[in-house]
């Protein structure tokens, strides 16, 4: 058997899992010491058969949602146009229902010569992408994949276990809808509190917490037979610029990100992450010559491959972000990327023009086909290991006996649980009144496309009082009625506001609340009303809020977390969650910081 030196490392047990039986994939050392894979016949087999065009399309891999098309839709033929002419090498899939995305998954895979391989933002479990719609005009929730609560969540457990568990869950979901890689965990230190785009999304801001829960994460994920993605090297938490519309800039020292921003990623390399996904962003610490590091060889093989020793595939993040088109446009930035030593190129402005501009890339001399094919080795090698030789499609039967198992929905549960969090309650009112005859207002805040917002926290505090009037607050509208919702706190013995407000990852300048939902709190505050605020989105939504007597971060707003958060209002539940990051609270007021939790 011929042999290949493709750079591709994940963990042992998922390689034992995984691998396929047409010549194994074996970790070899080579002279360097460096830890290398040997191809196999399948791999080489394919090879003999690619052309340079065919090369280039195997690194590229568009975007596609998970809904229902019928075979004559648009969607459909641009779908098959996309396989079937384009010959692109994978997907990354976007939402829709648990059999909706296996069942468009199985039908992509069948028109597709060389099986396709599909990624997806799996960063709170397969739910974070295949949660069942809601049944409008009833707001039915229709059920799916499991939504477990965010990355933050678990960081306010401390439970590397969890961790562990959570990627468990992932894959097995994952990989029963057919998705292969998991663009998660996100491994950015998220130590800059107007951060608008990384927020909950991150373990916290303590290097050495994010990289223990990352790293158990990502064995949890590979030892279970999916390929785990490290997000966003060099590091996205230290930025106020959402590069999905912008081009942040990290201006901290090579020490500063040596210890800081890099720890993480270090640990995931040390766990054996299959991949690692790039940062559209500058860093001039690492490189002078204003790039984003998606397109930077110094940031990408210099320091990520050469300083940290990765071998594994080397994803961009969207193509389509203002975060490398701003500066280049797409077909120069794909050149740019594949230069830097990326290997897949994802969610492209347009497939064919990218494609082109890879092969383009060669006849100009701005690399060589033989890049071409170190990348296009390991994106097989990957597809073998995933076991994709031999079998490309999945059980639609089977996903059933995977797909929202009740014991998923109970870690779901249990790390909500681990994760409330008591930031402050100076006037001791926390747990609440036991007295049934309390009248009880909860004023909750929200989008109004968020459908699942106040229903299960609401109901469940509802239960144990008489007399509960809810107040729902539509964060779009402009100018919302709070004299009236003043007025009925006037006559309240018990307040709560629960807090929705959240990051929107791709139109979010910025991560505060609006100033009119802050002041109806201040209000509330100034009138001696004591409201009980949970933040079950943006936890730092404190610092507009720093006088409220009792303060409470949920973290998420999915079901289990608002289950959550009301029993431990109640007094059903333990509080034990410790803060994962800090909330500065400006002069004169004291900091919440990292680690501080008061337990109940």
């Amino acid at each position: 058997m011929k042999r290949f030196r493709v750079s591709v490392l994940i963990g042992a047990a998922a390689l034992a899992s995984c691998a396929s039986p047409q010549g194994g994939i074996v970790p070899v050392k080579s002279s360097s010491g460096s830890v290398s894979f040997t191809g196999s016949m399948w791999v080489d087999s394919v090879m003999r058969t690619l052309t340079l065009r065919d090369k280039a399309a195997q690194m590229v891999w568009p975007s596609t949602w998970g809904d229902y098309a019928a075979t004559n839709s648009t969607q459909w033929k641009n779908l098959s146009k996309l396989i079937r002419e384009e010959k692109v090498g994978g997907f990354t899939m976007s939402v829709g229902s648990p059999t909706e995305i296996a069942t468009k998954i199985n039908a992509m895979q069948e028109m597709s010569g060389i099986p396709l391989i599909f990624g997806a933002d799996f960063e709170t479990g397969a739910g974070y992408r295949a949660r069942g719609p809601y049944f409008l005009p009833n707001a039915i929730d229709l059920g799916g994949a499991v939504m477990l609560p965010p990355q933050m969540a678990l960081g306010a457990t401390r439970d590397t276990a969890l961790a562990y568990e959570a990627g468990r869950v992932t894959a097995i979901e994952g990989r029963a809808l057919g998705v292969q890689i998991a663009y998660a965990p996100v491994l950015d230190v998220n130590n800059n509190a107007a951060n608008p785009v990384i927020n909950v999304r991150s373990y916290g801001e303590d290097p050495a917490l994010v990289a223990r829960m990352g790293a158990s994460f990502i064995r949890g994920v590979q030892e279970n037979g999916m390929i785990a993605t490290g997000k966003h090297f060099p590091g996205h938490g230290d930025t106020e610029i959402n590069s999905h519309i912008g081009l942040p800039v990290v201006s901290v020292s090579r020490s500063r990100l040596d210890t800081v921003e890099f720890v993480p990623f270090k640990g995931a390399v040390s766990a054996d992450v299959g991949a690692m996904m790039s940062f559209h962003g500058l860093m001039p610490a690492l490189d002078p010559a204003g790039v984003p590091g998606t397109l930077s060889s110094v940031v990408m093989q210099n320091v990520l491959r050469g300083d940290l020793g990765f071998r594994g595939m080397l994803i961009s993040d969207a193509m389509d972000m203002r975060g490398v088109l701003d500066q280049f446009g797409g077909v120069e930035a794909a050149k740019r990327a594949v230069a830097a030593g990326i290997d897949v190129l994802i969610q492209p402005v347009n497939v064919r023009e990218t494609i082109e501009a890879v092969v383009t890339g060669v006849a100009e001399g701005r690399y060589t086909e033989a890049r071409l094919d170190s990348s296009v080795r390991r994106i097989l090698v990957m597809k073998e290991k995933m076991g994709l030789a031999r079998s490309k499609f999945v059980s639609i039967e089977d996903i059933r006996r995977k797909v929202g198992d009740s014991a998923h929905y109970a870690l779901a549960q249990r790390i909500a649980e681990r994760s409330i969090t008591l930031v402050k309650d100076s006037l001791s009112q926390l747990p609440l009144s036991t007295d049934k005859t309390k009248k009880i207002l909860l004023v909750g805040y929200a989008g109004r496309t968020d459908l699942g917002a106040t229903v299960t926290f609401n109901s469940v505090i509802a239960s144990r009082f008489t007399s509960v009037r809810t107040e729902l607050v539509n964060a779009g509208d402009a100018t919302p009625n709070y004299a009236r919702i003043e007025a009925a706190a006037d006559s309240a013995d018990v307040i709560v506001v629960s807090s929705y407000s959240t990051q929107s990852i791709d139109q979010a300048m910025s991560v505060s609340a609006p100033a009119s939902f802050a002041g109806f709190i201040n209000r509330l505050i100034a009138k001696g009303r004591k409201p009980v605020v949970v933040a079950f989105g943006n936890p730092y939504f404190m610092q507009q809020i720093p006088g409220v007597p009792a303060y409470v971060v949920a973290w998420g707003g999915f079901a289990p977390s608002q289950g959550a958060a009301a029993r431990a209002l109640l007094g059903d539940a333990p509080i034990t969650g410790k803060l994962p990051i800090t909330i500065p609270l400006g002069a004169g007021n004291r900091t919440a910081a990292f680690g501080a939790g008061l337990t109940r």
